[in-house]
């Protein structure tokens, strides 16, 4: 699936998770839903820079959030996560199968040679 901008969904999965800020929100939010006031309240930082992480979450689909009057709630997106999850396993498959066969090419070195 392609974003507008032409990114795909996973970029901004990564580019969200690149951020501490954003990691211990997620962190956070695993235990259960939380108002931007509760998040934000570990974080030394503005209100609305705070609200830009909150943002960058959302938009790549990591967080949702919801309001009631004037309390937005944001909650865990947790199958986004899965698209990351799904990367790094396809990429440590393809590591493993290149190292095992690095490992057989050098065995065979070595056999050759003694």
């Amino acid at each position: 699936m392609i974003l507008s901008h032409g990114a795909e969904p996973i970029d901004g999965v990564f580019r969200a998770l690149s951020d501490p800020t954003r990691r211990r929100v997620l962190e956070r939010l695993s235990r259960g839903p939380a108002t931007v006031s509760d998040l934000a309240t570990p974080f030394d930082m503005a209100l609305p820079s705070f609200v830009q992480h909150l943002k960058i979450l959302e938009s790549c689909g990591l967080v949702r959030s919801s309001k009631v009057g004037r309390v937005r709630t944001y909650q865990l997106a947790a199958a986004r996560l899965q698209l990351a999850e799904e990367w790094l396993a396809q990429q440590r498959t393809l590591w493993e199968r290149r190292l095992d066969q690095l490992e057989h090419y050098l065995m065979a070195l070595k056999e050759k040679n003694t």
